[in-house]
């Protein structure tokens, strides 16, 4: 296929170009080409803005991850506006550019994020759960329902709820330093909900969404055991051969991070009802495999 990547060069993107260069034509939207080709090689073609083109007449399916870094910085205002325009503006434009094409492409993989359920307790949610409305949710509800718009009778649509992406960077890079040094453990109370799923298997779940011609709609991108914030504090540290004891209050993550600390002392426990009965089979069920295949590595 001919597959358009948007967002190719980060984290996820980068390894989903791996999966799929070998077998399919790719063409890349990233704001510096010049660095990516660098990075992703250059036997892609490159694109620096979706203006450049007219239409999708000559893609077969889309993948879009693009997005400013939830965590990149605090949340002021402005950093917020950028947050939701970097998602919106790049997935209203795919779809307008696949609603003006003769010839559109016959599927689109949107990304979007568990942070559409919001704060929950400790209920396991699938995709029809009731989400918590606060800025998570509307961040996902509004680039949801953009991407939703492409969908057609000639193009399906699928939209990936992306849990903690566990990998050789990411989420789990930020966490590794202080339970490296003996100093991790969990945040508060630690029966918040971690919702992951390990980069190879959502890697694997673009692209069985991407040849799967039933599957449309929302599915929720995490492994099938979600676990609190306290067990997966205590099994990082065992998978690092530290101890993983020392509790770190919520007022201080507050006091450092403000608003975006809520992503970590309030969490969902989200299973992935819909990939399952798609026939999907992760590699990674439970949490302690995941962890010591990457910290192998």
């Amino acid at each position: 296929m001919k597959i358009l990547i948007t967002g190719a060069s980060g984290f996820i993107g980068r390894q989903l170009v791996a999966l799929l260069a070998p077998m399919h034509q790719l063409t890349l939207l990233t704001r510096s080409p010049e660095q990516a080709r660098k990075i992703l090689g250059t036997e892609h073609q490159y694109l620096a803005s979706l203006d450049q083109v007219d239409d999708l007449n000559a893609i077969d399916a889309v993948v879009n991850l693009a997005g400013e870094p939830i965590v990149a910085k605090r949340w002021s205002k402005a950093q917020k506006q950028l947050i939701c325009s970097s998602r919106w503006n790049t997935t209203a434009k795919l779809s307008q550019l696949i609603q003006q094409s003769n010839n559109p492409p016959s599927v689109m993989v949107s990304g979007s994020a568990i942070g559409f359920y919001g704060r929950q307790s400790e209920q396991l949610l699938n995709e029809n759960s009731t989400p918590h409305v606060e800025f998570s949710h509307e961040i996902c509800k509004t680039w949801e329902q953009l991407a939703l718009s492409a969908a057609s009778e000639h193009t399906r649509v699928c939209i990936i709820r992306i849990g903690i992406v566990l990998g050789q960077g990411g989420a789990l890079e930020k966490m590794l330093p202080p339970f490296k040094l003996g100093l991790g453990g969990p945040i508060g109370h630690g029966r918040q909900g971690m919702s992951w799923i390990h980069v190879k298997d959502l890697i694997s779940l673009i692209e069985y969404l991407l040849s799967t011609e039933q599957c449309q709609g929302l599915f929720n991108a995490t492994a099938p055991n979600p676990v609190s914030n306290a067990e997966f504090a205590k099994t990082l540290g065992k998978a690092l051969n530290r101890p993983a004891m020392i509790t770190t209050p919520p007022l201080a993550l507050r006091l450092a991070m403000g608003e975006m600390s809520e992503l970590l002392t309030e969490g969902q426990f989200v299973y992935p009802k819909r990939a399952l009965e798609a026939g999907f089979k992760f590699q990674y069920t439970d949490l302690e495999p995941a962890l010591m295949d990457i910290v192998a590595r």
